[in-house]
């Protein structure tokens, strides 16, 4: 009879123990789900809701969150109005959190399956203002860059989106802006050119020179950096001998630039202003 009883504790013990031990792995389990890596708060969200919760946060400047919320979205429901609208917020927000690369890929992929969309124009005006911004960031700004001296990509990049923006859609409200930043960059273009240019000029590599010059004059035609450009190319051909094309340069500087500060305050006429003139 002891035996039994003996038997009996042992084993209600021993179930006991394998209860508290599974109970223990439930609880664990479940601080598992709760921990951010299983637990979603907004599982069974609706598409309106999950929406209304990116808008939120991207209007408290919350741009990670939001990202995270349109993800969701383009995830659950990829499908209809919402999840286009999710792709074109998200480039914003990820330009916004200082990822230009995942902004830019986003609009593309958003052109690329949707060219006709009637936000088409505001994702080609928002990818331009992420290369315009790029170019002319803040280590540009502090350093006191001359934009022409650095790589022009961004500066090119910025200028095909909106010039595609202006062509395709003339009458988008982003057109005026659009306009107007272009007509910086086609300078700013010019004067990269001018600039790789006067540099060529200076080590005697002039036809290197010529081929740069010409390449703004005909990319970028009345842009102000082209009378610079001008008269480097007068130089180059001087000191190449080619006189019939310098006087030919000469002609064309004197005829679009005839107000050149390069032209006033040279020498006399008999002298080849040129040859003299320093940087």
């Amino acid at each position: 009879m002891t035996n039994q009883r003996s038997f009996l504790v042992d084993s209600r013990r021993f179930i006991l123990t394998l209860f508290t031990a599974f109970a223990a792995a439930l609880l664990l389990g479940a601080c598992g789900m709760f921990d951010g890596k299983e637990y979603d708060e907004t599982r069974g969200w609706s598409v309106q809701k999950l929406y209304a919760e990116a808008r939120a946060e991207l209007a408290q400047r919350a741009w990670p969150a939001a990202i995270k919320h349109y993800e969701r979205i383009e995830s659950r429901y990829p499908y209809g109005r919402f999840a286009q609208q999710a792709q074109i917020e998200i480039a914003y927000a990820h330009w916004k959190d200082d990822d230009a690369a995942s902004a830019l890929a986003a609009i593309d992929r958003f052109l690329k399956q949707h060219p006709s969309h009637p936000s088409a124009d505001y994702m080609y005006f928002l990818r331009g203002l992420i290369n315009f911004n790029d170019d002319l960031g803040m280590l540009g700004f502090v350093s006191g860059q001359d934009l022409s001296e650095r790589d022009p990509k961004a500066a090119a990049d910025a200028f095909a989106a909106f010039k595609e923006l202006v062509t395709r859609f003339p009458d988008s409200k982003y057109a005026p802006d659009s306009i107007l930043r272009m007509n910086y960059l086609v300078n700013a273009l010019a004067s990269h050119e001018v600039h790789v240019a006067r540099y060529y000029l200076k080590r005697q590599a002039y036809v290197a020179a010529v081929n740069r010059t010409q390449y703004a004059m005909k990319n970028y035609p009345g842009a102000p950096a082209n009378e610079e450009g001008l008269v480097i190319m007068v130089q180059a051909y001087d000191a190449l001998g080619m006189t019939a094309l310098r006087d030919d340069a000469r002609r064309v500087l004197d005829k679009n630039f005839p107000d050149s500060v390069y032209l006033k305050g040279g020498p006399k006429k008999d002298s080849s202003w040129w040859q003299i003139w320093n940087w």
